[in-house]
């Protein structure tokens, strides 16, 4: 401290240097010594103050190491702590002591000594350098103080930022106003920030949710801390779930001065706890029954699923073994397989549940065991589900892919697979046995009459009936449609397998009810015995085809064996179908026209076209032959639109060339309706130029009575358009006067049976005369066909038939020949 303004330092005796560089000095001695105050340095300038040969400066307190005279002396001092003067051991010496007080705190002690007694302006002089002393060893405690307290401070600092930096998690402080002014090793790593981009930036950055604002800021102020659990984000964009504790920061005199934040990474746990909880929900929610037991089987706990299937609430299963949920027989599994889990192996297969009602369902399981997280002790977690619903379907799924849905007979599959095993056994004990092929005859007029409902309910008696026909070691099974297959396992004649077809055609021949109709059916079967004729599944059904489709053509009702010379004759159909398929394309077809004659006046009315095919390497080949086959392969529809168009191009031609117009009768199949076909035949004469009555359209009785009411209304409108219509075979089928009535038939054609034999044959003399007077009842015209005598021809003439068509006039002629005949008989 400076020496008060009035005092004066004046130099001593023998004045060495002044008092202003005296006091240079000693500040520089207290204050700019960095290793502290030195004693001796400031006795030295005391000595040279005043001049003394002695000097001793003493800091702080008293050591009770100091010599005589200065212990006693400071001690004087420092009890009336003003100067104090002491003489010495001589006479002549004098010392002076003088306690170093600033304010109430003593800094310590100074000391000079002299022979001789010191004068005034010394006393005075050694007062004020002590009092300035006193000042400058208060400065340089003050200072000392300072630099220990920051020393400390940092040292604090220092061991707090390593504390910080060893925390993993982030610590983040911040002023007032949220701004950072803190930033940790841990929240470097945790949002990617380096100190010096953050500091001084407001918390805002790490903020994820623009809604979010400063409440939790509030309640820490108002609380001292929150806790908070936010979404923060990273330099990288990345967002992330984090736990935050905030906690006011306080000034040394206890006033807020910002906030402490420390942050947790928590996505992981919520993740974790997220999992816990799905887990949890699957395990309710999951839709497979689900028990855990303890080590020794008794259940721990089940699910929603569990309690929905066997109907035992979860607080009623608790503790019970887990051996009373399985049926009996199953109970007896449980110990072999806790030992296959006990393995660490996975258990699955089928088991028999119990229900709560004491029913039992089967159920499709799995059993594993786990670890319990807490001990060494397993679990056994047991999943199972409800397969009742899944056996009756793959029970249903069995019988669609191997039984008929219809007759629930074996189907094709089922049949192929049997007959493959009882052939493969024919061969090992050398038996016989037969394949019996059945198609019931016409069936498809039960359809078109009756439906198809009704019609799959006599197939389903049809069924029984052959299945009552057989043995028990014997198969029926349905190929499809109306098609029947007999497997004879074992015979012991050949013949055994004729008696079998016979009993089976007497038994559909009796009359079946459908719906409180009566029907009478036939059937067709074909016999092929094995190993004789083949021993190939596959082959040996084709000989049964092939001998069905022989008894088909000989009549209804009838079973044959196959032989080869049939599988020659199918060989020769299979043949003759492929060339007819080309036939068209290869212009091998051609027309030829029977004159149909007026006997009124003898003159050619018209023609029947007859279609004729001159097959190549084999020449002229039989309508009979060729058009059952068309029929059955469907070939007459595309062969019946040739004929029409070629029949329409010749009228054309004939009439360009100036012949008479008569009128062509072209026979239409079965298989031609269609709901397009009154107008394609339309069409066909609007492109030739042809008028409709030009064209006459025969159709066949049987055709007729088969008809749906869409077939009637196809006549109806050919009919209306001008085109004549003609019965054909009339008297072979069971014709419908109402038909006859409601249809445009403009003319009754007598099938030749009837004609054959008359006049001789009453019965066909009286049937012919019966159909005359029929037409002309009905005011229709009426032409007998097959007409082949003179003989004939009266008798028709004379019973009022109105043409006659046959060999007696004139065969079917090619275009040419037919063109001169009418050129010659025209009226």
């Amino acid at each position: 401290m400076s020496p008060e303004s009035s005092a004066i330092l004046s130099p001593g005796i023998d004045a060495g240097p002044g008092d202003f560089e005296l006091a240079g000095q000693l500040y520089s001695a207290v204050l700019y010594r960095d290793s502290g105050v030195c004693a001796d340095s400031i006795a030295a300038l005391f000595r040279c103050a005043v001049g003394s040969p002695q000097a001793l400066f003493c800091a702080d307190g008293l050591p009770a190491t100091l010599p005589a005279p200065w212990f006693e002396l400071f001690a004087d001092a420092a009890r009336c702590g003003t100067l104090t003067r002491r003489r010495g051991v001589a006479a002549d010496s004098e010392y002076l002591a003088l306690a170093l007080v600033f304010g109430e705190e003593t800094l310590g002690f100074i000391g000079v000594g002299q022979h001789g007694i010191y004068a005034t302006g010394a006393l005075r002089r050694f007062a004020d350098f002590a009092s300035l002393l006193a000042g400058l060893l208060h400065s340089r405690r003050a200072y000392d103080q300072r630099v220990a307290a920051l020393t400390h401070s940092e040292i604090e600092l220092r061991r707090q930022s390593q504390m910080l930096a060893q925390i993993r998690d982030s610590v983040i402080t911040m002023d007032s106003a949220g701004h950072i002014t803190g930033w940790n090793a841990g929240a470097e790593r945790m949002f990617g920030y380096a100190t010096d981009e953050v500091l001084g930036q407001h918390l805002l950055l790490l903020y994820a949710d623009e809604a979010e604002d400063d409440h939790a800021f509030n309640l820490c102020f108002e609380n001292g801390s929150h806790e908070m659990t936010v979404r923060r984000r990273r330099k990288s964009g990345e967002i992330f779930w984090a736990s935050v504790s905030l906690s006011l920061a306080r000034d040394e005199n206890g006033n807020a001065c910002g906030m402490i934040g420390y942050v947790i990474d928590i996505s992981g746990q919520l993740a974790a706890e997220e999992e816990l909880r799905l887990h949890a929900r699957i395990f309710e929610q999951n839709s497979e029954a689900i028990i855990v037991t303890d080590a020794v089987g008794a259940v721990v706990s089940v699910n929603q699923a569990f309690t929905r299937l066997t109907g035992f609430a979860a607080d009623r299963i608790g503790g019970r073994p887990i051996a009373e949920l399985l049926a009996a027989e199953d109970a007896l599994r449980s110990a072999d397989i806790a030992r296959h889990v006990g393995g660490g192996e996975v258990w699955r297969g089928e088991l028999q549940i119990r229900k709560s009602d004491g029913s039992s369902f089967p159920g499709c399981v799995s059993i594993s065991s786990t670890a319990a997280a807490d001990s060494d002790s397993r679990h056994l977690c047991i999943v199972f589900s409800d397969i009742s619903e899944r056996r009756a379907a793959a029970r249903e799924i069995e019988r669609l892919a191997f039984f008929d849905a219809t007759t629930g007979l074996p189907n094709r599959t089922l049949f192929f697979s049997l007959l493959q095993q009882t052939l493969a056994n024919a061969r090992r004990v050398q038996a016989h046995g037969a394949v019996l092929l059945l198609n019931l005859d016409r069936f498809k007029n039960i359809n078109d009459s009756f439906g198809h409902a009704a019609a799959d309910a006599l197939l389903r008696k049809v069924s029984r009936r052959l299945s009552v026909c057989l043995r028990e070691e014997d198969v029926v099974a349905r190929l499809g449609g109306d098609e029947f297959v007999i497997l004879l396992p074992s015979i012991a004649r050949r013949e055994h397998a004729g008696h079998v077809a016979q009993k089976l055609l007497a038994a559909i021949g009796e009359a079946f009810q459908l719906e409180q109709h009566e029907i009478l059916l036939s059937a067709s079967i074909g016999i092929s015995i094995f190993p004789e004729d083949e021993s190939d599944s596959e082959a040996l059904l084709n000989c049964a085809d092939v001998a069905m489709h022989r008894a088909k053509r000989a009549g209804n009702g009838i079973h044959v064996f196959y032989s080869q010379e049939m599988n020659q004759r199918s060989l020769e159909l299979l043949k003759l179908e492929s060339d007819l398929r080309r036939a068209v394309e290869r212009n091998e077809l051609s027309l030829h026209f029977q004159p149909q004659l007026a006997l009124a006046n003898g003159s050619i009315r018209g023609a029947e076209v007859l279609l004729r095919w001159n097959r190549p390497g084999v020449g002229p080949v039989s309508p009979a032959q060729f058009i059952p086959v068309a029929e059955e392969t469907g070939l007459i529809a595309s062969i019946g639109e040739w004929v029409i168009d070629a029949t329409c191009r010749q009228i054309a031609a004939w009439r360009a060339a100036g012949l008479p117009p008569v009128r062509f009768a072209v026979n239409l199949s079965a298989r031609q309706f269609s709901a397009n076909l009154p107008q394609a035949i339309l069409n066909t004469l609007a492109r030739y130029a042809v008028p409709a009555d030009a064209l006459e359209l025969e159709i066949t009785e049987s055709m007729l009575m088969s008809g749906t009411e869409e077939v009637l209304v196809m006549m109806q409108e050919l009919g209306d358009a001008g085109i004549h219509l003609s019965l054909d075979d009339f008297g072979t089928g069971y014709s419908s006067l109402s038909y006859l009535k409601r249809l445009p038939i403009d003319t009754l054609k007598i099938d030749r049976s009837f004609v054959h034999g008359i006049p001789d044959d009453a019965d066909n003399s009286e049937i012919a005369r019966a159909i005359i007077g029929l037409a002309k009842n009905l005011r229709l015209t009426v032409i007998a066909e097959g007409v082949e005598t003179v003989e004939q021809l009266a008798f028709l003439e004379a019973a009022g038939c109105d043409e006659i068509q046959g060999f007696y006039f004139s065969r079917p002629l090619p275009a040419d020949e037919f063109a001169a005949l009418l050129r010659r008989h025209s009226v």
